[in-house]
C-alpha cells in the first residue's frame, strides 16, 4: 500500500523528511567490477569488447561485426509498422523543432572602457548516444539523445546498444535512423561505455557520452566522466501529480502508474487538497494495476514508493515540491501557471489537466532525460548546449588595457605573482 502523509498532522515535517531523504537507487556496489571492465577495455579494446559481450550478451562480435551495417540500419524502416512509423516520425520532428529553438546565441561587444569581450558556442565533435538493447527498447530515447546531438552540430554520433541473443528491435535501428546517427554499435553495458570514452580499433572516441542504462553503465558512465562528458547519472524515474477534487481520480492514477511500470523503484507521488478524492485515486489505481501487463513492476512501484500527501490547500504544495525537486510535475488543476510561477525545483513540467506526462516521453518536444533523485535542484534535462561548449574571448587595446590593467597589476602583485603583473605592467609602458 501507498505511505499516505498528512500536512496538518503532528509529525508531518518528519514523516516528509524521511520521504525526501529516502534513497531508491540500487544498493549493489559494481564499482570495482565495472572499473575492471573498463581497464579492460582501455587496455584490450575489440579484442576485449568481443570476449565482454560474449559473455553477457551471447554474441559472437567475430561472426556479426561490432557495427551493424549501415543498409540494415537504414532497411528497419521497412520493418516497422505503417503507422508506428508515422508516429516515430512525427515524434522526431516535433523534438527536432524543440530543440532548434535551444539552440544558444553569441556575443560579442566592447565595453565603455574600450575592451571587447564576449563569448562563442560551438559543438562537440563526436558523440555517444546510450540505448538499452534486447526486444523490450525504446525508440524515444534514440531520439531525444542524438537528435539534441545533430541540431547541436555534432559531426560523428555513435550509438552502442546491447543486442542479446543477437536481437535488436527494428523499432530502435528506425529510430537511429531518422535521428542521423551516423554509426550503431552492438555492444552495451559498462564494456560500451568504455569503448565510447577511450576509443577501439572499431570504435573512435567520442567527447560527450548520453542515454540511460542500468546500474553498470551509470558507474561506468561516472567513472569516465573528466575523459569525457557525460549527460548525468540518472536513477529511477519518478513523478509528483498535484491535484484538485475537479480531476477525474482515473485519470491521475493512470499518470501515477505510468511512472510506476517503468521500474519497482520507480516513484509516485500524489498531493492534493481533498482527503476524499485521495481515496478516490486510490482506488482507481487498485482498479487499473491488474489490467496492466506491467502489473508485477507497477503494484511493487506503487507498494514501495507510492505516496498520497493530503495538504490544507494546493499552495501549501509548492514547498513540497521543491524539497522532492522531481523528475516529473503534473498540474492537474484549472489554472497551473498560479503554482508554475512559484515552483524553483522540478526537471519537466505538465501543466494542465489535459497534459499527461507520458505525452512529454514521446511526442510534444521537450527532452524526456531528465534530472532525478532531487538533482533537478542543480541540474537540467538533456538539451542542445549538452553537446556543445562555450568559448569566451577577449581583445584588450592598448586604450583598453590602459583603464583595467594598473588594476591587474595591483592585484597580481597582492596575489603574490610578480610575472602576471609584469606580463600586464610591460605592456602599459610601451
Amino acid at each position: 500500500m501507498p505511505l499516505r502523509l498528512d500536512a496538518g498532522a503532528p509529525g508531518f515535517a518528519a514523516e516528509f523528511r524521511a520521504l525526501v531523504a529516502a534513497r531508491r537507487e540500487s544498493e549493489a556496489d559494481v564499482t570495482a567490477d565495472v572499473a575492471a571492465i573498463v581497464a579492460d577495455v582501455r587496455a584490450r579494446g575489440d579484442a576485449a569488447l568481443g570476449e565482454l559481450t560474449a559473455r553477457f550478451d551471447r554474441v559472437d562480435l567475430a561472426a556479426t561485426g561490432i557495427e551493424i551495417d549501415r543498409a540494415a540500419v537504414r532497411a528497419a524502416r521497412a520493418q516497422v509498422a505503417t503507422g508506428v512509423l508515422a508516429a516515430l516520425e512525427l515524434a522526431a520532428e516535433r523534438i527536432k523543432m524543440f530543440h532548434v529553438e535551444q539552440c544558444p546565441t553569441g556575443h560579442d561587444a566592447t565595453d565603455a572602457a574600450g575592451v571587447r569581450t564576449g563569448w562563442r558556442w560551438s559543438p562537440v565533435d563526436a558523440a555517444g548516444i546510450y540505448v538499452p538493447g534486447g526486444r523490450a527498447a525504446y525508440p524515444s530515447s534514440v531520439l531525444m539523445n542524438a537528435i539534441p546531438a545533430k541540431v547541436a552540430g555534432v559531426g560523428r554520433v555513435a550509438m552502442v546498444t546491447p543486442t542479446p541473443g543477437n536481437e535488436i528491435n527494428p523499432l530502435v535501428l528506425a529510430a537511429a535512423d531518422l535521428a542521423g546517427v551516423d554509426a550503431v554499435y552492438r555492444v552495451g553495458g559498462a564494456q560500451a561505455i568504455a569503448a565510447l570514452a577511450y576509443g577501439t580499433a572499431t570504435i573512435a572516441a567520442v567527447d560527450v557520452i548520453a542515454g540511460p542504462g542500468n546500474a553498470w553503465v551509470a558507474e561506468a558512465k561516472r567513472q569516465v566522466f573528466g575523459v569525457v562528458g557525460i549527460d548525468m547519472v540518472a536513477g529511477p524515474s519518478e513523478v509528483v501529480v498535484v491535484s484538485d477534487a475537479a480531476s477525474d481520480p482515473a485519470w491521475v492514477a493512470a499518470d501515477l502508474l505510468a511512472q510506476a511500470e517503468h521500474d519497482p523503484a520507480a516513484q509516485s507521488i500524489l498531493i492534493t487538497d481533498d482527503a476524499a478524492f485521495a481515496a478516490a485515486v486510490e482506488r482507481a489505481v487498485a482498479v487499473q494495476l491488474p489490467e496492466l501487463a506491467t502489473e508485477t513492476a507497477a503494484r511493487a512501484s506503487w507498494d514501495r514508493y507510492g505516496t498520497i500527501i493530503v495538504v490544507p490547500d494546493l499552495a501549501a504544495a509548492v514547498p513540497l515540491i521543491d524539497a522532492l525537486a522531481p523528475e516529473h510535475l503534473q498540474l492537474m488543476v484549472d489554472d497551473p501557471d498560479v503554482i508554475f510561477r512559484q515552483v524553483r525545483h522540478a526537471g519537466s513540467v505538465f501543466l494542465g489537466r489535459h497534459t499527461p506526462e507520458a505525452v512529454g516521453d514521446y511526442v510534444a518536444g521537450p527532452n524526456h532525460v531528465l534530472p532525478t533523485g532531487r538533482r533537478a535542484r542543480f541540474s537540467s534535462g538533456l538539451g542542445v548546449t549538452d553537446f556543445m561548449k562555450r568559448t569566451t574571448f577577449l581583445a584588450a587595446p592598448p586604450a583598453g588595457l590602459t583603464a583595467i590593467g594598473p588594476a591587474a597589476v595591483t592585484l597580481a602583485m597582492a596575489e603574490g605573482l610578480p610575472a602576471h603583473a609584469n606580463s600586464v605592467r610591460l605592456r602599459l609602458r610601451s
